[in-house]
């Protein structure tokens, strides 16, 4: 069995690590991490340091996931994308074609970082806005992958 899980090393994304290790644990599926870092869309002077901070930490993140799973016995690998989370997870999709795509559902409850509660709000009201644009990504994915995914809530712990 293939599972592909988008993993962004949030903590939704933890959330949805944890559940595929509970549920798949006794199958032991081969799983491919797929992290998507989406461009920081401005024109200032440290755009380029933003966006390989946050390549580096989604790398991170993603490469331990995956040496988390290889360690308890399961075969995993990274995939890194760039550009939009929608369209480049179903890109990998189509062309992998995993048995099943497992996602964290979104939460508005942030990451425990340094001001966290100013990010809340500003991707709160960046998340609106593409929601009203485009849908949610797991609403997008739902209409379009060819294969089943499943979505983990993440609003308990």
């Amino acid at each position: 069995m293939d599972l592909m899980l988008a993993y962004d090393s949030s903590r939704n994304a933890r959330i949805a690590l944890d559940t595929v290790k509970t549920m798949f644990a006794p199958v032991k599926p081969d799983v491919t991490l797929i992290s998507v870092v989406e461009d920081v869309g401005s024109s200032t002077a440290g755009v380029d340091d933003m966006f390989n901070d946050q390549y580096r930490a989604q790398k991170e993140g993603a490469e331990a996931a995956a040496a988390e799973l290889v360690a308890e016995g399961w075969t995993a690998k990274v995939l890194l994308a760039e550009g939009d989370a929608r369209k480049m997870i179903l890109r990998a999709v189509a062309e992998r074609q995993p048995d099943l795509l497992v996602m964290a559902r979104h939460s508005h409850k942030p990451d425990k970082v340094p001001l966290g509660f100013i990010a809340k709000r500003l991707d709160a009201l960046v998340e609106e806005f593409d929601h009203m644009t485009f849908g949610s990504t797991s609403a997008f994915l739902a209409r379009r992958v060819n294969c089943p995914l499943l979505i983990i809530p993440t609003h308990a712990e």
